[in-house]
């Protein structure tokens, strides 16, 4: 590998993290491996976590293949369904769970054979209003299509505010799933990591554990460092070019950087094209030599440019930190006007992947 632009996955944070937020028993905790697990690796985080975990999830039943093809023999959840036919008569095999949101997919697998049909969950709208039955809806369903739950059935819903503990909007979503819960007295699966960390009463049979795996808070109140989180990913590259800037030149396009000093600068092997947002503003930080540096300048295809005036002994080749270990994903996210999901799920396929290898001991 010439360029140094990579991505290190960091497999112990990983497992750090699962057992950090694993909810008591008998609630269980699924890891949520959807969009290759949040730009992670969907086979590197279930391999890492196979030890710990029994059971995935994935957005589609596209996503289930690489994870067979790889070995990986847990259940996995389905958590958008089958999109056709074809899916739901290849997910038994697969050993797949597919959760059901509408009459369509419901139909599909209403006329598959018993011996054929796979485990299937139901999904409620309890207030969100993406995907789901009503709970009027659902009950009725659930007492029209006996065979739902003559198998492993389990309710799932999906909280709109949870990574805002105190919003009433939260309360108001789980009294509506509870009248459905109470009803049927079926299994539930209703906390992702956000309401897992802060709401042990819905923890249900199932937690579904997804950014905070990662290392990357899912309260807006809190940070990972204040939750005991370690980034899973650290997005690093080196320094391609060292450019002395008189005070008033500018740097970059438009012009829209201008030294107001003498002021050393570097520019860095990664850009846009990899993932690295161009919305980043002028005063984003990276980590050079155990500093911190400001972005300045507009975000190129392949390149960004940092203020290095104040670090010594800056050189060509050193390593920066986008993200990671010395600095949060979270904070480069709020920089750039968004979320640490979208700032690792767009790491593109540029961008080399390496898994970080344990330490062993000296012998």
């Amino acid at each position: 590998m010439s360029r140094q632009t990579r991505a290190i996955i960091h497999p112990q944070a990983l497992q750090h993290n699962f057992a950090r937020l694993q909810p008591s028993l008998p609630s269980r905790a699924i890891a949520v491996i959807k969009a290759d697990a949040y730009g992670h690796g969907a086979v590197t985080v279930a391999t890492a976590l196979s030890d710990l975990c029994t059971c995935f999830a994935v957005a589609i039943c596209d996503e289930v293949r690489p994870l067979r093809d790889a070995g990986i023999t847990q259940p996995v959840v389905v958590l958008e369904g089958p999109h056709d036919m074809q899916d739901c008569q290849m997910a038994k095999a697969s050993n797949s769970i597919l959760v059901v949101h509408n009459t369509v997919q419901l139909d599909w697998l209403t006329t598959l054979p018993a011996s054929q049909r796979p485990e299937v969950w139901l999904k409620v709208d309890s207030g969100m209003h993406r995907l789901g039955f009503s709970v009027d809806d659902a009950i009725a369903l659930l007492a029209s299509h006996e065979w739902l739950t003559e198998q492993p059935c389990v309710l799932v819903t999906h909280f709109a505010c949870a990574d805002e503990p105190d919003n009433p909007f939260n309360t108001a979503q789980f009294d509506a799933f509870n009248r459905i819960a109470a009803a049927t007295n079926l299994p539930v699966c209703v906390a992702n990591s956000a309401a897992t960390l802060t709401h042990p009463d819905q923890w249900g049979a199932w937690c579904r554990l997804g950014i905070g795996m990662y290392g990357a808070s899912p309260l807006a109140n809190k940070t990972a460092a204040q939750l005991e989180l370690q980034a899973a990913m650290t997005l690093q590259a080196e320094v391609i070019g060292l450019h002395n800037v008189k005070k008033g030149e500018s740097v970059g396009y438009s012009q829209s950087w201008k030294a107001p000093r003498d002021s050393v600068i570097a520019t860095v092997g990664i850009g846009y094209a990899d993932g690295y947002p161009r919305h980043c503003p002028t005063g984003t930080p990276v980590v050079i030599r155990g500093h911190r540096a400001p972005l300045v300048g507009r975000v190129s295809m392949d390149m960004i440019t940092i203020d290095v005036t104040d670090i010594p002994d800056v050189a060509l080749q050193d390593t920066v930190e986008l993200w990671g270990r010395q600095l949060p994903v979270d904070e480069v996210a709020q920089c750039a006007g968004t979320i640490s999901y979208e700032l690792t799920t767009r790491v593109s396929t540029r961008v080399p992947r390496t898994v970080e290898q344990a330490a062993r001991d000296n012998p």
